[in-house]
């Protein structure tokens, strides 16, 4: 039994430890225990605590203090979106005929293509707590730390600048105005920018800490960074409606308030995501549902799959967005993937492939959106170097990085499981290292050949409806390319 002075020390010790955990400087990657289990005492530092009856009674109260003032701000297991509040930035219908009448009279920008894909990133709350395009404080930090300090000096990941280019011609035209109207790339008036700030755009730098090269030949820098005028401006967005594409799609395009409202409809208790760019295979079938059984042996009750493509700009030979989402329509159909555990949507991010930094804004977007466990696999956000017969990116820095990055310590990290075909098995399964010879790997680049001269993968690669989209299309876009 410890003296009383010695408790006390101990007593006085402790807190200021716990002052520390508290501090902006300390973060600690755990993964949550289910809201009906108990979590396991982990103390860092000091592990000798760990064995003080006195410090497990005052981390307990503590604990217990926290998970009744837990119960007052939060509603439902699903996790906090960064800043703590989802950021909604669209003009509530009652007053967007006061502000098209605004829009009238102020200075233009015009956007592209892809940055009004960026205004429905922000609009929507993916990008919480950022509420426009990046000020130029904003913008250093997030080129250069990956993240964003708030004023209570907590730190969220902001891991790519989410900012608007101008050229000279338009910041002239601008002047000293304090607001500005943005215009859609069909002549309407899409949102205002209030309270701007324009100033330098620095490209090669940009391009450099954003992908660690500066090669040509990366897709999002040739088809947007490179052509973009030489200034960013800043502000504060207001969106006069919600961002309709009329695609066929848009049923598919559930905002993080959406999605929210789907995972407590179905009594969620946690929320796992997985973000592809591909056709779904069974080997990504097979981790996904494994993932599933886990979190049910970790005591979660109705864990819920958020199978999220991303709908934004993506580089000229991966398979387009409306195929992909018919695809992954015939995997639920199929049973591949379970229907009533299952919520397919898309992600309306542009594409960058810069790697382990670009999957950091992944996995923060998906915070946002009600996720609390994602699921990562190897070289995501990657892609081919460009000049040189290499990938651009360690394939496994991407999971490492996500582990350890700034303002992602609530997200639960789930490494990606290899999988393989199984000859001796005739199915997609888990790679065994014991018995290699048994295993093919079939790549992306096979994947596609196979598709292109119509022929058949090895029997339980893909379910076979979700297959024939695949040949259709290819075949399709052959028949093209011929004729022209």
């Amino acid at each position: 039994m410890p003296s009383i002075s010695r408790s006390k020390t101990m007593v006085g010790m402790f807190h200021r430890y716990l002052n520390y955990l508290k501090s902006p400087s300390f973060s600690i990657l755990t993964l949550q225990a289910p809201p009906q289990t108990e979590a396991t005492l982990q103390l860092p530092v000091f592990s000798s605590f760990q064995h003080s009856p006195l410090i497990k009674l005052i981390y307990q109260q503590n604990r217990i203090k926290c998970n009744n003032s837990n119960k007052n701000m939060i509603k439902s297991s699903l996790i906090e979106p960064d800043g703590g509040t989802l950021v909604d930035l669209i003009v509530p219908e009652s007053q967007r005929d006061s502000k098209m009448a605004e829009v009238e009279s102020m200075a233009k920008v015009n956007l592209t293509r892809i940055d009004m894909e960026w205004v429905h990133v922000i609009s929507e709350g993916w990008a919480s707590p950022l509420r426009g395009f990046m000020r130029e404080n904003e913008y250093l930090q997030s080129l250069h730390f990956n993240c964003l300090r708030m004023e209570d000096g907590s730190v969220v990941n902001m891991s790519l600048p989410i900012v608007l280019a101008i050229d000279d011609e338009i910041k002239e035209r601008i002047g000293s105005s304090l607001h500005v109207a943005l215009v859609g790339p069909l002549g309407d008036f899409v949102a205002i920018l209030r309270s701007i700030e324009i100033y330098k755009h620095n490209k090669e730098e940009r391009i450099a800490r954003t992908w660690g090269t500066t090669a040509p030949g990366l897709p999002y820098v040739d088809e947007v960074i490179t052509p973009s005028g030489d200034w960013l401006i800043g502000g504060d967005l207001e969106v006069l409606k919600p961002i309709k594409y009329s695609d066929g799609l848009d049923n598919y395009r559930l905002s993080p308030k959406q999605l929210r409202k789907e995972f407590e409809s179905r009594k969620a208790d946690a929320v796992f995501a997985f973000q592809l760019r591909n056709p779904v295979h069974n080997g990504h079938a097979l981790l996904m549902n494994d993932t599933r059984k886990r979190l049910l042996e970790m005591g979660y009750k109705n864990p819920i799959l958020l199978l999220h493509p991303l709908g934004g700009f993506t580089k000229a030979d991966d398979v387009p967005l409306d195929v992909r989402m018919e695809q992954h329509s015939k995997v639920l159909e199929d049973g591949v993937l379970d229907p009533e555990t299952t919520i397919v949507a898309i992600f309306p991010s542009p594409m960058h492939y810069a790697g382990p930094t670009e999957v950091q804004w992944h996995a923060k977007a998906r915070i946002n959106a009600g996720a609390n466990f994602y699921i990562v696999g190897r070289d995501p956000a990657g892609m081919a170097h460009p000049t040189e017969k290499r990938d651009l990116y360690d394939p496994d820095h991407g999971k490492k990085v996500l582990t350890m990055a700034p303002g992602l310590h609530k997200l639960n990290i789930l490494p990606f499981k290899v999988a393989a075909y199984d000859n001796r098995e005739n199915k997609m399964a888990f790679f065994d290292p014991g018995r290699a010879k048994d295993f093919l790997f079939i790549s992306g680049t096979k994947m596609r050949a196979y598709a292109k001269n119509g022929e058949n993968p090895p029997n339980g690669f893909m379910c076979p409806s979700g297959w024939k989209v695949l040949v259709e299309y290819y075949q399709s876009s052959q028949a093209e390319e011929a004729s022209q």
